[in-house]
């Protein structure tokens, strides 16, 4: 039997022998596009190729692409762990061409590599094709040798158009397309499912285990088909699928990495039914978790680190109801790297950060599951016996606070109540939709029609600030046009520009295009695509059409403190990894004109020692003040001359590499200094988390720099005159203040004591006898929570066998607390009195049986609340 890492290796030796380049998959977090939330597909890196936008040094390439698909109407994430195939993390194995071979070497590799290398018998494989693809049923029948009954032709769907066929794929309403032949195999006639094409065609016998996609057409606004120049080829092979196949099950959760995560899991858990669909979920999920806070992801309430967290907070509930009350999730990263880290290491490099990100969501997770509960009892307090519980706060239930809707369903039917399923499956379905929409991204939309008829244009901004250039594209709305008029916001592509887009942390330039009577303001440079200049902003004056020629000028102040702030960007870098250890790892970075915004992967806080000491580095490398040199080489040249590739960032072929001097060696396309000593002065603002294991530093350099330290001493200036001492006292002086202040506070504490027990002993004379129990009901007004409780302890030692109730006012608000000796906490609870006393003044408390404090918000009802415990203790006789 073939394990899942053999299978792997096999597809990606199997056309490296045929030519292709093998690329390493890129990271879930797509780079440049802002179409999508995670990477979905093993194309999602060539999609610029196939474009036509971006070219590459080869023309075939294959990959196994990390791929997550989290909800949505392929992947329902409640789906996940109870059926055979539904994943949030899989592996998409994929072959590509870009205008090298089409429909007959694809059709040929797949069918090699599957019944030849593979051995999976032919007579278990059928075929499906576009039902007007002759040109791929006459392969399969006559080049390939599959009867007729094994080429099924699929059209399209009723009512539909044809990018949304089965057997016909479009990235979009426009833009390349063509027909598809994907490839069933027969599980069995033990299995329910028909045929592709059937009414039967949703059961798990026949499973689609390979779609080539052809493209081959380039679909215009009116729905007209033109042939591509070159027609590209785009296959996609699910590796838990096939491994299903090769491994003779049809669940992929009995695939070898899937039993073993199962059986780790059920270690954990404590759980010996090794079927239990719990179980699947978390070997889902710690696969989808692990895999995203690698690639940068941290659990957060929007956008990917949204869906981190409901996938994290999912795999625990499934824990929880196997009997698991304390945290384990995070110990699941082990046995994951086990399986999985031959393929990625990072699995192993970072297995430890990894598994903390998910330990402390796991913490902060149990203790949204009290605050659910409290919430979930207070409803059902508040709802008439034999309602329901209304949908919104069930789904806050469960989309929140991690509660499944039986799980509230059977808390609420234990009261006598239901929940109102109707009202929780609307706020789902918007939920759902909030979650389509939620790619909150800078650049707006563009169509791919509109991508695939611009034009690269030439960046020239390392040397000039300014350019003439000519206008190949304008885009309003998203859609090209010919022209615009003053007063039009649009974003101009021109065929050079020197205006930086947005890119490696960087903020695009500003500035303006002009001609002969228009002006166009640039608010914003962005990549569209991921490759072409887009200058986004508005025509100020006269006309802008495509063809004209304009003079590009960049704001170049604004430029320039972006440089400076680039550059020592990468002097603190390299800082940072020489001065806390190599495990410093860029996780994210802003370069803007007034600061600098630098994560980084770190265990614990940078020491204020620490801090100083990378400061001065910086500053003493400025002095240095070596030559900065770049120079373009292919990618795995410059790795070997040891510069260093960011976490996260998307390279191609040929790369630049920037040096200074012997301090900093990176990839880097930014504009930066032509010497170091440039920066001039650099200056750290601030340090802290922003998530497990990743700390953030915020510095400024330049003018900025010199701007920070003359406001940090005017206000070192301002505290001496306040202190009446010179700047170099200040330290001394306030030492003195706070120790002074110190002792004025214990003083003032040790007084309330006293006051509170001098007071408290007036009251003994108050406490009236109830059958045989002293009950003493009164106020202590300027007493706080602690006096309270200090003077309740003392009341019931000086009384005996006492009930007493103490309430104090301060600022509206009523602070009460209650004690009963422990003779009779048998009888009488605190909590009950208090909480009797509590809801006549508007609040709510609890505690121990000899002790309970609660609040209220009614101070004008404190009296007769207080009057009424020795009724409250006569009817508890």
């Amino acid at each position: 039997m073939k394990t899942s890492n053999e299978i792997r290796s096999d597809f990606l030796k199997f056309f490296e022998s045929n030519g292709h380049r093998a690329v390493t998959s890129s990271s879930l977090v797509p780079a440049d596009d802002p179409t999508l939330l995670f990477t979905n597909a093993g194309m999602n890196q060539f999609k610029d190729v196939f474009l036509g936008a971006e070219k590459r040094q080869y023309t075939r390439a294959v990959t196994s692409q990390k791929c997550v698909r989290a909800g949505g109407k392929h992947n329902d994430l409640d789906q996940v762990g109870y059926t055979a195939r539904h994943h949030t993390f899989f592996e998409m194995l994929g072959n590509f061409s870009f205008g090298d071979y089409f429909k007959h070497d694809a059709i040929r590799f797949a069918w090699s590599l599957l019944t030849e290398t593979w051995g999976i018998p032919a007579d278990r494989l059928y075929v499906t094709v576009y039902h007007t693809d002759n040109e791929a049923h006459d392969i399969w029948r006559n080049d390939i040798g599959l009867a007729e009954d094994r080429v099924l032709r699929i059209g399209d769907k009723p009512g539909g158009a044809e990018y949304e066929s089965d057997n016909f794929w479009a990235m979009g309403d426009t833009g390349p397309c063509g027909p598809c032949s994907e490839i069933f195999f027969d599980h069995g006639d033990h299995i329910e499912g028909g045929l592709p094409g059937t009414e039967n065609e949703d059961g798990d016998r026949y499973v689609e285990i390979w779609n080539l996609v052809f493209m081959q057409f380039d679909r215009g606004a009116d729905g007209e088909l033109t042939p591509l120049p070159a027609p590209c080829v785009d296959t996609g092979m699910g590796l838990e699928r096939v491994a299903a196949v090769l491994q003779g099950t049809h669940d992929n959760y009995l695939t070898d990495q899937f039993q073993a995560l199962v059986s780790a899991a059920a270690e954990l858990v404590g759980c010996a039914d090794r079927d239990n669909k719990s179980l699947r979920v978390i070997a889902d999920h710690i696969r989808a978790c692990a895999f995203l806070v690698a690639d940068g992801v941290l659990p957060s309430n929007d956008g990917r680190g949204y869906v981190l967290r409901r996938i994290i907070r999912r795999a625990v509930r499934h824990g929880f109801m196997l009997g698991r009350k304390t945290p384990f999730f995070s110990e699941m990263v082990a046995p994951l790297a086990a399986v999985m880290g031959e393929a990625y290491p990072v699995l192993l490099s970072d297995g430890e950060r990894i598994a903390t990100v998910l330990a402390e969501e796991e913490k902060r997770f149990a203790r949204t599951l009290d605050t659910g509960l409290g919430i979930l009892r207070k409803v059902m307090d508040e709802t008439a016996a034999g309602k329901a519980i209304d949908g919104d706060t069930a789904f806050l239930l469960y989309d929140t606070y991690g509660f499944p809707l039986d799980l509230t369903q059977d808390i609420a039917r234990e009261e006598g109540l239901s929940v109102d399923t109707e009202g929780f499956d609307q706020a789902m379905a918007e939920q759902r939709k909030r979650g389509r929409d939620a790619r909150q991204f800078k650049a707006a939309t563009i169509s791919a029609d509109a991508l695939s008829r611009l034009q690269p244009g030439e960046f020239v901004g390392y040397d000039t600030g300014t350019s003439d250039a000519r206008v190949t594209g304008i885009l309003v709305d998203g859609k090209a046009v010919e022209a615009i008029d003053g007063g039009d916001d649009a974003v101009v592509v021109l065929d050079r520009t020197p205006f930086y887009a947005e890119s490696g942390g960087q903020v695009g330039d500003t500035g303006t295009l002009e001609s002969g009577d228009g002006r166009f303001r640039v608010d914003d440079t962005q990549k569209l695509g991921g490759v072409f200049h887009g200058h986004v902003g508005t025509l100020e004056q006269g006309e802008l059409r495509v063809g004209d020629t304009v003079t590009a000028a960049i704001d170049m102040d604004r430029r320039q403190n972006i440089v400076l702030h680039h550059s020592a960007t990468h002097l603190m870098h390299k800082a940072l990894q020489d001065l806390l250890g190599d495990h410093v790892e860029q996780r994210g970075s802003l370069v803007a004109p007034d600061h600098l915004r630098f994560d980084f992967s770190h265990p614990r806080q940078v020491t204020p020692e620490e801090l100083r000491r990378i400061e001065a580095r910086v500053n003493a490398d400025i002095r240095a003040n070596p030559a900065a040199t770049a120079e373009v080489m292919d990618f795995d040249d410059a790795l070997k001359t040891g510069a260093m590739a960011l976490f996260g960032e998307k390279y191609g072929d040929r790369v630049r590499v920037l040096k200074f001097g012997e301090l900093s060696t990176e990839l880097c396309g930014g504009t930066h200094v032509s010497r170091v000593g440039d920066i001039g002065q650099f200056k750290i603002v601030s340090e802290g988390a922003v998530g497990a294991g990743i700390r953030r530093i915020i510095a400024v350099a330049g003018e900025q720099a010199v701007k920070a330290i003359q406001s940090q001493e005017s206000t070192l200036q301002d505290v001496a005159g306040v202190l009446k001492v010179g700047t170099d006292g200040v330290e001394q002086r306030l030492g003195q203040l706070l120790d002074r202040n110190r002792e004025l506070e214990k003083e003032l504490e040790a007084l309330k004591a006293s006051m509170v027990t001098s007071g408290s002993d007036a009251l003994l004379a108050q406490a009236v006898e109830i059958g045989g129990i002293k009950v003493l009901s009164t106020r202590l007004d300027g007493a706080d929570s602690r006096n309270l409780r200090d003077a309740v302890d003392h009341l019931k030692d000086s009384l005996g066998s006492a009930v007493v109730v103490l309430g104090a006012v301060d600022d509206d608000k009523v602070r009460l607390a209650a004690g009963i000796s422990k003779d009779l906490t048998t009888r009488i609870k605190a909590g009950d009195l208090v909480n009797f006393v509590a809801q006549q003044v508007g609040g709510k408390g609890g505690g121990r049986p000899d002790f309970a404090q609660a609040g209220g918000n009614q101070p004008e009802a404190l009296e007769s609340a207080l009057a009424s415990v020795s009724h409250w203790v006569a009817e508890k006789q």
